[in-house]
């Protein structure tokens, strides 16, 4: 077994940690914004979603991430440390702004500026980076139509019922969508580490193939929900307070929304971004009042936040490749 194996799966749970951190936070911001839930309750809860979500729904995704996107027979741990190490430098950064940013964007341009450092082009899979641009799609305009269209259905379902009775209604209803938001990150996100997790014990020559065992999703899952515990207020912040003001039928409206998109991608393997999908179905959701209704100038940091990520972590990561290779 190589000696450097305990010291990348030490850097692999440190960026499941930060994921449940940065990321999780987003399934549950709605639900804390609009007063359903107080924020130790909220957090609680997504923690153990998360969990639950990571455990239950295979592993697709995860092997999308661990073996779709760079060839593991030709690269090394020195790729994986690398990538660990962007995704916990970037994220936070991104924390302390309180911006939520895309762990799978992270994760797909570190992995692959490594893997280029490492090997030159022939490292490369098209067949994860198809996935990742359908997931890109998905989460970015299927969210934003999505809360749009669940916004819209819900005014028409209920324009003859009191707002008192509407708030009454999905004050309840909105605490099932949040834990439908962080069940379906759980399936989607969590497993992309385990992916990665998966990845190392290969090339450390722990495993002789690629394999997400029980052991190795119980230990992301339970990392990733202590990371929502301790650091998920900043973001939440953000995201459920300072995008667009949310009443519980809004926040019902954009977790369904935001959680039907995760989900379809997860089954089908795409690992997509759940900060993507809530955000932009949030913004679906307060444009079916007017544009006004939504901070853009907010919209745009995330959004600018969001697109310059892919070529930070893509240099991150094979600079960081390099410098490892060369300690090594």
């Amino acid at each position: 077994m190589d000696n450097a194996l305990i010291p990348v799966i030490i850097l692999v749970l440190a960026a499941e940690f930060v994921n449940g951190v940065t990321d999780a936070p987003n399934a549950i911001a709605t639900v804390v914004s609009t007063r359903v839930l107080p924020p130790l309750a909220a957090v609680c809860m997504a923690a153990v979603f998360n969990l639950v979500g990571a455990l239950v729904t295979g592993t697709a995704v995860a092997a999308t991430i661990g073996k779709g996107f760079v060839k593991p027979d030709v690269i090394s741990l020195s790729v994986v440390a690398a990538a660990m190490i962007t995704i916990v430098l970037w994220s936070v950064v991104a924390w302390r702004l309180g911006l939520p940013t895309s762990k799978s964007h992270e994760l797909v341009a570190s992995l692959t500026g490594a893997g280029l450092a490492s090997a030159g082009p022939s490292v490369l899979l098209w067949g994860g980076w198809e996935k990742v641009l359908i997931g890109l799609a998905l989460s970015t305009f299927v969210g934003f139509s999505l809360g749009i269209l669940f916004m819209v259905g819900l005014y028409w379902i209920l324009r003859r019922t009191s707002p008192a009775s509407v708030h009454g209604i999905f004050s309840k209803l909105q605490i099932a969508s949040s834990a439908f938001m962080a069940f379906s990150h759980g399936s989607n996100d969590g497993q992309k580490f385990m992916g990665v997790f998966a990845l190392a014990l290969l090339l450390g020559g722990a495993s002789t193939q690629f394999h997400v065992t029980w052991w190795v999703i119980l230990v992301c899952g339970i990392v990733m929900g202590l990371g929502t515990i301790f650091g998920g207020w900043r973001i939440m912040k953000t995201v459920g307070f300072k995008l667009t003001k949310l009443e519980p039928v809004n926040g019902f409206a954009a977790e369904t929304a935001g959680g039907a998109a995760i989900t379809l991608g997860s089954f089908f393997g795409i690992p997509l971004s759940t900060t993507h999908t809530i955000n932009t179905a949030i913004m679906g959701v307060g444009a079916t009042r007017r544009m006004s209704a939504v901070h853009w100038d907010v919209a745009r940091r995330i959004v600018a936040a969001w697109i310059i990520t892919f070529p930070a972590c893509f240099a991150l990561g094979w600079i960081l490749e390099r410098i490892i290779t060369r300690l090594m």
